[in-house]
This record gives structure tokens, sequence and C-alpha cells, in this order.
């Protein structure tokens, strides 16, 4: 059965039984974290394997195990034959470490216990407005990684493959060639940068982020490292000046408006009069149609203190309180839109 007959025999069930499908989503998610954790299908790519032999590579109660990626198997994710072995399938295929665009980290980061005890409290967040998140650990998200190196390297790798997936979509759908010198505010380890110059050979870039991230990049492209200089400091100070493209990619769903204002401003005082600013995030559509955007909402407010996704509106508003104007909103073929701003 293909996904499409799979949506569609769910969609002929009756309400009550499609209401119970959704809420007894979270046993797949953490199912899926455990054969994450595990690296199951990281010992299956190269064939399949007895539940047995598995059990033993990963230290695991063999019985259990066999119940764990029977159920997955159900779902689509492994595969289990008569004899008690299992095989990958496209969508475990995806739960690979060396793949691009692997899951692995992603689905590890969904059920660790920062993220899972955050939203096993979202009722906090909705009765009080505050992350649950702070609430629960007693600080906030950044400070909670950098208390958790292994952790923040899981983030880290999630950014980083989530970025490997989204990069190309967001430069195939913008003409950056019109700009001379790109200024990426809050760019992490220099992903988009670095996929933005390796398009477009006459630019220039800068990569500008916190001194503790600038620090643990890896040496940029010999090539690109010749075009873009790596700035640290702090966005909510100042920003680098002497571009006249800025960028602000996942940067603003993270804050409240004034603190958004505030990074919006900063990059205003810098630019040049025919400078461009182009805010990258995902934007909640009106409507009813089924949108991971409004949960991905859900997440910010659990876990990001005055953080959110935003509508149109809500984006024009922000620019124009920062002395922006929102010039153009291009979708990508990806979760994110592109807005871009000018002077006013």
């Amino acid at each position: 059965m293909d996904q499409q007959q799979f949506n569609d025999k769910q969609n002929m069930l009756p309400p009550p039984v499609q209401l119970f499908e959704i809420a007894t989503g979270f046993m797949k998610s953490q199912a899926i974290y455990v054969a994450a954790k595990l690296g199951i299908a990281d010992f299956l790519k190269d064939g399949a394997k007895k539940v047995e032999e598995l059990a033993r590579i990963t230290g695991v109660h063999t019985n259990s195990l066999h119940r764990l990626l029977r159920a997955l198997a159900s779902i689509g994710i492994f595969a289990e034959r008569d004899d008690r072995y299992f095989e990958l399938t496209p969508m475990a295929s995806a739960l690979q470490s060396e793949v691009p665009m692997s899951l692995r980290p992603y689905v590890m980061l969904l059920g660790d216990k920062s993220w899972w005890d955050s939203w096993g409290d979202l009722l906090y967040s909705v009765k009080t407005g505050e992350a649950a998140f702070d609430h629960l650990f007693g600080m906030d998200y950044i400070e909670y990684l950098e208390q958790h190196p292994e952790l923040a390297q899981i983030f880290n790798e999630t950014m980083r493959s989530v970025s490997q997936a989204h990069n190309p979509a967001i430069v195939a759908s913008y003409d950056f060639s019109q700009f001379q010198k790109i200024v990426d505010v809050g760019g992490g380890h220099g992903s988009l940068i670095t996929t933005i110059l390796k398009a477009n050979h006459s630019l220039k870039g800068v990569l500008f982020d916190l001194p503790h991230v600038v620090n643990s990049i890896d040496q940029l492209d010999a090539e690109i490292g010749k075009r873009c200089e790596v700035i640290s400091g702090d966005f909510f100070k100042e920003v680098p000046d002497g571009g006249d493209l800025y960028i602000l990619k996942q940067i603003i769903h993270d804050w409240d408006e004034e603190a958004s204002i505030k990074i919006l401003k900063n990059c205003h005082k810098v630019m040049p009069e025919h400078g461009r600013i182009l805010v990258i995030d995902a934007i909640i559509e009106p409507g009813n149609a089924p949108n991971i955007t409004k949960f991905f909402d859900l997440h910010m407010l659990v876990t990001a203190p005055g953080g959110m996704e935003r509508t149109k509106s809500e984006f024009r508003s922000l620019f124009k309180e920062a002395g922006f104007e929102v010039s153009k909103i291009i979708s990508t073929p990806s979760t994110f839109f592109i807005i871009e701003g000018a002077r006013k």
C-alpha cells in the first residue's frame, strides 16, 4: 500500500477512528525515536539482519526490540520477514546517519527529554503564554545546549540536515546575483551563505553569529573562504555594515515582537538606501488546510519565550515598525517563504 492509498483509507474511516489515529501519534513518535537512538537503520544498511543479532549489537532486550520493530514495520518503517529478519524500507533509510538529508538527528531531537517533556507540559504554556521548557528546566534552550554538548551536537546536525534540504530551494527562488555583498545575520555554520556564494561566483559574503557559534565552525570551503568573511557579535547590539543584502533565516521566529523589531532595526541602521533585507521563515497561511507550520508554532510556544511563527500581515507589521516595507513575499519549494523588505 503506497502513501496515497493509506491516506485515502484513513479518510474513509469514521471520525472517531480518525481522531483515535491522530491522538495516538505520540506512540509512533517515541518508537521512531528509540529506533533512531539505537542506530537500527545504520546496522541494516548492508542488508537484512535477524532481530537477535540486532539486539546483541545494540545491547537491548531481544523480544522487546522485536516488538518495537514489528510496530514500526506496520507503518512502513522497516519491514519484517517471516524468519524474524528486518530490513530497510525507503522511510527507514532516512534514519541512517550518513545519508543526504538524514532525519536521524532531527528524530533524536524530537524524542529527547528536553523537547519531549516540554510538549508534555503544553497545557502550562497554553494557560500562561510562557515557555514550558524554561519552566521545567529553569533556563532557556540556548543555556541548556551549552550545558549539554552531546545534545548541542545533535541540534547542530539537525540544523545542518534541514539546511541541506531547504537551501537549494531558497537559492533557486531568489535572484541573489543583483547584489554585491551579502550579510548572513545569525548564519550559524554558514550553510546558506555557502550555498548562495557557490551559485553566484561574483558575490562576496559575511557570516555573522555569536562568538561560541563562530568559534565552532569548521573551516569554510577554500574557494568560499576567499569571498566570505566570518565575524562574531550580537545582533541585538549591532550587525556588520557594508552589505547591500541582509539575510535573517529562521531568526525572527525565535523572538517576540519587541526583540524582532530590534534585530530588524539594527540591520536598517547599516543598510544603504538601495539595500534589501530578506527574512526567511515559515508563514502561517489562513484556512483549515493541514499545515505543519501551525504545529511548529506550538513548538515555539513551549520551547522559546516569545517565539512564534507568523502570518504575512504580522511580518508586514514587524517590517513597518522597523522602517521597512515588504516588497515581495516569495514561496519556495520548501516550508520556507522569502519576505523581502526595502527601506521606507
